[in-house]
């Protein structure tokens, strides 16, 4: 059973700083790849940033200087380091593994960002 599991996220004040993790289970982890997506209420889901198997990575341009995306394949983890957090990167993040057809979702970690 595949399970992707995110840990994290929680309220900050504009300004500060998260790390979220993304652990995998079932998958064969180091030939995915990884990428974090986030929806803030109304919108549709965004993908915020990835990093391929091979570990090269792209960020969306909203976030590109603020947020970096790496991985642990011995950990089974990938992580999205967040700063300089803004009220509008408020949003439920989920981590995404794709590898071929096959594609899996973690549940979704809620960032809050507010004074």
């Amino acid at each position: 059973q595949v399970q992707l599991v995110e840990f994290g996220g929680g309220l900050v004040q504009p300004g500060g700083s998260l790390r979220l993790s993304c652990t995998s289970s079932g998958i064969i982890f180091s030939i995915y790849h990884m990428r974090w997506y986030r929806q803030a209420p109304g919108k549709q889901r965004e993908l915020v940033a990835i990093i391929s198997s091979s570990g090269g990575t792209n960020c969306a341009d909203s976030v590109k200087g603020r947020f970096t995306i790496s991985r642990d394949n011995a950990k089974n983890t990938v992580y999205l380091q967040m700063s300089s957090l803004k009220p509008e990167d408020t949003a439920v993040y989920y981590c995404n593994a794709n590898y071929v057809s096959n594609n899996y979702w973690g549940q979704g970690t809620q960032v809050t960002v507010s004074s």
